[in-house]
């Protein structure tokens, strides 16, 4: 299967620059990919559109969503923090800016980081870069010390952990969005149970949940699980290689603890719906899902789901609209097919759908 039988057109103003005014207050489409209409009618049949995320919680009390005994499904969600990631230096030299995306700290010390930059090769080795504070004064320099495959090493004079970053660094958002981080992004560019810090780049499905449909969803008694993927390489990295069997995934960092996987095996035992919010969370499912148990450790992975992979745990998805010829647009169609896939995305072009982070949202059952 190639990379460009995922491809797509886009209006470019139907790419979500800004979350809604409002946290929560995105349209949702519901995909039923299990009618088995055929191609010429299934867009009418699968696709239900005119929702809004605050309907979600009645929404899964509805009786597609239960248990054959009639329980509510178990919704797991990635809990991950994104990291203040983004850093602008100056060429000492030139006092030309470039934009540092710290993806891994390759040492404890926080001296050492795997990052991403625009025009790696027009960096060298020894090439030092100064980082200035509000008040122009220099907080950090740091050294290009190395190369590890498509990125630089850059190695601080100062320690740069979380808390450095968090006084001055910025959130990364995607390159889609054509702005500037503001000082929101900092709280709507992050989930409202987001914490454990280390994603660089947000599990967008969860942007959506406000403390109010959290507190709905219990009243309905729809129980929550929390998992922990760490966003990176693995999730955004553009496929570039035309066949997408070529493609190599690069390796995340998840957990689960044991009351989290004590949750979904017991759910799965009896039947209840697993639903998974994002990407990231399927991912994490599908890695850990092992002979009825899921694993209960930190562990890594690279997982590629693409079609033809068999789901092992997960019965539902709730994710945002995805990037043409991504990887996460390939889990997504593995998930529904690529058809219905394509045929909803085309829907929701026409009735003008917001896409990508900010954007609006589908639950595919």
């Amino acid at each position: 299967m190639r990379t460009d039988d995922f491809t797509f057109e886009l209006p470019e103003h139907l790419i979500a620059q800004y979350p809604p005014e409002k946290r929560g207050l995105s349209r949702l489409m519901l995909l039923d990919r299990k009618t088995g209409c055929s191609p010429s009618n299934r867009i009418t049949s699968n696709v239900i559109t005119g929702n809004m995320i605050t309907e979600l919680p009645k929404i899964l009390c509805r009786d597609n969503f239960l248990s054959p005994t009639g329980e509510k499904p178990l919704l797991v969600f990635n809990d991950t923090k994104v990291r203040k990631a983004r850093l602008t230096g100056q060429y000492e030299k030139t006092g030309i800016e470039s934009e540092f995306l710290l993806l891994q700290n390759k040492d404890k010390d926080g001296f050492i980081w795997k990052v991403m930059v625009k025009h790696k090769h027009r960096k060298k080795t020894g090439s030092v870069f100064l980082f200035y504070n509000n008040y122009e004064a220099i907080i950090n320099k740091a050294a290009v010390s190395g190369f590890e495959d498509d990125y630089l090493l850059l190695e601080f004079e100062k320690p740069v952990d979380d808390t450095w970053l968090n006084l001055y660094g910025n959130i990364p958002l995607p390159p889609y969005i054509k702005r500037k981080s503001a000082k929101a992004d900092e709280q709507r560019y992050q989930t409202i149970y987001a914490k454990e810090t280390g994603s660089a780049a947000a599990p967008t499905a969860g942007l959506h949940f406000t403390q109010e449909i959290m507190d709905e969803l219990r009243e309905n008694r729809i129980e929550c699980a929390y998992i922990t993927l760490h966003v990176g390489l693995g999730t955004f990295l553009p496929v570039r290689s035309e066949n997408i069997k070529d493609h190599v995934m690069h390796e995340e960092q998840y957990f689960i603890t044991d009351d989290t996987a004590q949750k979904i095996e017991e759910a799965k035992l009896k039947g209840r719906k697993i639903i998974a919010v994002g990407t990231t969370s399927v991912r994490t499912l599908e890695s850990a899902w092992e002979n009825g148990k899921l694993e209960k450790k930190c562990g890594s992975t690279s997982i590629f789901i693409y079609p033809g992979y068999n789901f092992k745990i997960i019965d539902a998805m709730f994710t945002n609209f995805h990037t043409p010829e991504s990887t996460l647009l390939m889990l997504v169609s593995a998930f529904a097919g690529r058809e219905l896939i394509l045929e909803s995305y085309a829907q929701a072009i026409r009735e003008e759908y917001r896409f990508f982070s900010y954007g609006d949202a589908m639950l595919i059952y």
